[in-house]
């Protein structure tokens, strides 16, 4: 294959991939869709500018213009996300982690966390931004039928280990945090509180989650692409009006984890921040009550949802279980039905030791419920789900069937000017 003919074919796989997308379910919790107008800001020529430092303290010249977009951008933040404190430059959720462990601990220190056979993100992790930063790593006692930590038990745990920070907020996230009370444990031992608001922080933004800020979270790092429909980034918040603590999460930012950063993506989380502060409230309870929806349809058809006692979830993801623990039906369910068009991820549930062949699926409703499904049509994409993998119908056929489903709902939605949610495809 010649240099052409492999950027040729690499155009080639990038439309491909777009119509795989537009003509199946997409259903993996951690992605969502673009505005036209976000997608306008990060096709822009701030690709491949720079911007070292903050708003009018650059390193760079050519800068002032993009200093207008990132200070309206970070005033909308702080608007949305209601926050003394925001900055917008972080390039991903596990990027804000890094800097707010940076600024919050030095290495040796120790830290208690979700472990991630419970559902805690991989940067909470040895393997992850914890191991990155030399942190001593306790992780909290877990029930599983709340999937949530044991309250007392690891309020008692953070009292003996006396951690400097307390994290918060997890991967797999079908409910709320009992922070209130384990803020409280970890400010009494002297410890910084972080919440990692990834999965949830549209729906926190939107009034349909909880609220961290306001229950005990000193930090609340956050992607810009899951529940909050922006652009791939991350934000890195705090409703401290301490100047000091202020100056340390930005430079824990820059210089610390970013040099310069993805200014096309900031102007359009900036656009997304505007479009959120229009439409967010709307879309974050759309989502609750899809993902409620589908938990109550997939438990009809005969699947196994976790958290049957708590109604399966209040945030945007469901959870299944599909097989033995370490058995890797969840790898070969969501193998099966990205060929009858319905793209999910494997998931280890609690039990799971494995992580390439767990038990379960992560279902997330983001990206459906921007396109514009509705509980009714939870309906049908559980009926889907059943023919696949409980009637065993051929999944060519049941994803020749999506397709049909899908076409009628190829407009993005909860945005100034809606259009095309997967444009420039034949």
């Amino acid at each position: 294959m010649s240099a052409r003919e492999a950027a040729s074919r690499i155009l080639e796989a990038v439309d491909e991939s777009g119509r795989h997308y537009r003509d199946s379910l997409p259903m993996i919790a951690s992605e969502n869709i673009l505005s036209p107008l976000v997608r306008k800001a990060c096709n822009s020529d701030l690709h491949g500018r720079y911007a070292e430092g903050l708003p009018g303290k650059r390193y760079y010249q050519g800068c002032d213009d993009f200093d207008t977009i990132e200070e309206i951008g970070i005033a909308a933040a702080q608007r949305v996300f209601d926050c003394n404190f925001a900055n917008i430059q972080s390039t991903s959720g596990t990027v804000s982690n890094m800097a707010g462990l940076k600024a919050l601990a030095k290495p040796g220190d120790t830290i208690t966390a979700v472990s991630t056979a419970d559902g805690g993100h991989i940067s909470h992790a040895r393997m992850g931004a914890v191991g990155v930063r030399g942190l001593n790593l306790v992780t909290y006692p877990w029930i599983e039928s709340r999937m949530e930590p044991d309250i007392d038990a690891a309020a008692a745990l953070i009292r003996e280990t006396e951690p400097n920070v307390a994290l918060f907020g997890q991967s797999v996230f079908l409910f709320p945090t009992p922070l209130e009370e384990l803020a409280d444990a970890a400010h009494e031992v002297g410890a910084k509180v972080m919440y990692d608001a990834a999965h949830v922080l549209g729906l926190i933004a939107g009034n349909q989650f909880q609220d961290p800020l306001r229950e005990g979270a000193d930090v609340m790092t956050g992607s810009s692409h899951k529940t909050f429909p922006g652009p791939q980034g991350g934000f890195l918040l705090s409703n401290s009006d301490d100047p000091k603590f202020q100056r340390r999460l930005n430079s824990a930012i820059f210089p610390g984890v970013c040099s310069s950063y993805h200014l096309h993506h900031v102007a359009g989380k900036a656009v997304a921040l505007a479009e959120f502060e229009e439409f967010g409230a709307d879309y974050a309870r759309d989502i609750v009550a899809n993902a409620k929806a589908l938990g109550a349809a997939l438990a009809a058809e005969g699947f196994e949802v976790m958290a049957e006692e708590r109604d399966y979830t209040a945030s945007h993801q469901v959870l299944t279980r599909h097989g033995e623990v370490d058995s890797g039906a969840g790898r070969d369910a969501a193998a099966l039905l990205e060929e009858a068009g319905i793209i999910t991820n494997m998931n280890m549930l609690p039990g799971d030791t494995k992580a390439m062949s767990p038990s379960g699926l992560r279902l997330g409703v983001p990206e459906l419920t921007r396109v514009g499904m509705r509980s009714d049509e939870m309906q049908d994409v559980a009926r889907f789900f059943a023919r696949a993998l409980i009637s065993n119908e051929n999944p060519t056929a049941v994803c020749r069937d999506v397709a049909e489903f899908k076409s009628e709902f190829q407009t993005v939605h909860y945005c100034f000017e809606p259009g095309s949610a997967y444009p420039g495809l034949a």
